[in-house]
């Protein structure tokens, strides 16, 4: 079943930024991943959002995303945006396609 990378990106340092997402995704593509959604986050329907950029990414399913995460790749891209990108990341499974289930 696929699962979901859920991001939340606030870019401190442009030039840092660009390094970071250039070497995110290329591993994210090395991994199977697949952007659904990258960009600065539009304006809330409800509540608030903070951060300025959004980015949800498919994977096939959730072992990939741990080994994406994981890799000697994505790690280097984390050692690019220490201090310099700030990253809230959500690991989510996706549901049926019939939805999910209520309690009884």
């Amino acid at each position: 079943m696929p699962a979901y990378v859920i991001v939340n990106v606030n870019v401190l340092d442009e030039e840092a930024g660009l390094a970071y997402a250039h070497v995110a995704q290329k591993s994210i593509l090395s991994y199977g991943g697949r952007y659904l959604v990258a960009g600065p986050t539009p304006e809330p329907v409800e509540g608030t959002w903070d951060s300025s950029r959004l980015v949800v990414i498919e994977f096939p399913d959730m072992d990939r995303i741990r080994e994406w995460y994981d890799s000697s790749e994505y790690r280097r891209a984390r050692e690019i945006r220490e201090g310099k990108v700030t990253v809230g990341m959500l690991f989510v499974e996706g549901t049926p396609p019939e939805g999910f289930s209520l309690p009884d």
